[in-house]
């Protein structure tokens, strides 16, 4: 029953959030091989190509606290509008962009666009979706977007080998493809809701912190622990397996996809866990199982290991979809989230940027075969956070009593 009950509540969220962000995410993920060769096909050093890549964060931490408020002015609806058209003309312009440094804007838009996106995909799930079936609802979300990345790469890699503005090109096109659904189900999900401000917009981000200060501060660091081993992890495995083990480009990848198929294939469980013992039984085993898969990563002497610490990185990860989602969608205020999940994101993705930035230190100023152990300890730190200093979020309402007079 419960689980006929779950289906129904997100049922509707296929055409209005997860047909959206499978296109979004799809596009996307076509420029995650094909950006970074352009750009060294155009003769550009290293620390430009990384610039470039990492432009579109930039814009997105810029945009997360200003979307948050703008959402309690204009409606769900109309912020995800303008996200993806601002997201998929980072994709299209690309196409047509003549010199590097327009590249640098157009990557800076499209991280505004993924912002007014992705905070107001989550307001509307959090008004929508009731606390006892969020975490199968933003696990599937977070299942999605895996998904659409495992398959797009390939896709746009091959039309590369055609025309880098082909692949540009496409990609934009399925991004736009997003804003489709959008417009078609407003009537069937009934009008708009606004979030009416009352207040200027300074004095409700000083709400949040004031309201909000434990929350912030411990799972908030938790939130930054999870984006460092995730966005670490990412430097660290390709580095250790072709410097240390000496593996070639092809073997890197293929570990690389098998961990992100084991992944991609547990966000059920994630749902699973998280709306039925709660948020932390995802939160806590997926640390423990990541800092243990890259504590045990220079224990890898060959592609057999490194493939079997990769599938253990993939465990760790895929029960872990979607919780800092459902985490940040429980704390934020029901009637008014704009503004927390502006700041929830924003610590997200500080997070996500440091985690790649002190990872490069750390294997810089003690050697690439500590970096690991450093993740590792991110890992233990972050179910610490979680387990000990973390309240549970998932409250489930009370049964209902039959009055036998």
């Amino acid at each position: 029953m419960s689980a006929n009950r779950a289906m129904h509540t997100i049922r509707p969220l296929v055409p209005r959030v997860y047909l959206p962000t499978f296109l979004a995410s799809f596009g996307e993920g076509m420029l995650i091989p094909t950006l970074p060769l352009y750009l060294a096909s155009l003769g550009v050093n290293y620390t430009l190509v990384t610039l470039a890549v990492a432009m579109m964060g930039f814009g997105t931490l810029a945009a997360n606290v200003p979307t948050g408020l703008l959402l309690t002015r204009i409606s769900e609806r109309r912020a995800m509008i303008a996200g993806v058209v601002l997201f998929a003309a980072g994709g299209l312009l690309l196409a047509v962009a003549p010199f590097f440094a327009l590249i640098l804007v157009v990557r800076a838009v499209a991280g505004v666009g993924a912002a007014l996106w992705g905070i107001s995909r989550m307001a509307y799930m959090v008004r929508t979706v009731p606390i006892e079936h969020r975490g199968r609802a933003m696990s599937f979300f977070g299942g999605i977007n895996r998904i659409a990345v495992f398959m797009s790469p390939a896709i746009g890699g091959a039309l590369a080998t055609v025309s880098f503005q082909l692949a540009f090109l496409v990609a934009g096109l399925v991004m736009a493809a997003a804003v489709l659904p959008v417009l078609v189900v407003e009537e069937r999900l009934g009008p708009p809701v606004r979030y009416g401000g009352r207040q200027p917009g300074w004095r409700e981000i000083v709400d949040v912190f004031r309201h909000h200060t434990r929350d912030l501060l411990t799972a908030g660091l938790g939130l930054v622990f999870t984006a460092m081993i995730r966005s670490g992890r990412q430097v660290v495995v390709p580095l250790f397996a072709a410097d240390t083990i000496g593996l070639d480009a092809a073997a890197v990848g293929v570990a690389v996809s098998a961990s992100a198929a084991v992944d991609m294939t547990l966000f059920p469980v994630a749902g699973y866990l998280m709306d039925r013992w709660g948020r932390r039984f995802a939160i806590v085993p997926s640390f423990l199982i990541f800092g243990l898969a890259m504590g045990v990563l220079p224990l890898a002497r060959d592609f057999t290991g490194l493939l079997i610490v990769t599938m253990l990185i993939g465990l760790g990860n895929g029960i872990g979809s979607g919780t800092m989602l459902t985490m940040g969608s429980d704390l934020a205020p029901q009637d008014n989230p704009g503004a927390f999940l502006g700041v929830w994101r924003l610590i997200g993705d500080s997070g996500h940027t440091a985690g790649t930035l002190v990872v490069g230190a750390v294997s810089d100023l003690i050697g690439l075969a500590m970096a690991p152990f450093f993740l590792a300890a991110i890992g233990l730190a972050g179910a610490l956070t979680f387990g000990v200093l973390v309240r549970e979020t998932l409250v489930k309402p009370e049964p209902a009593v039959l009055d036998s007079a």
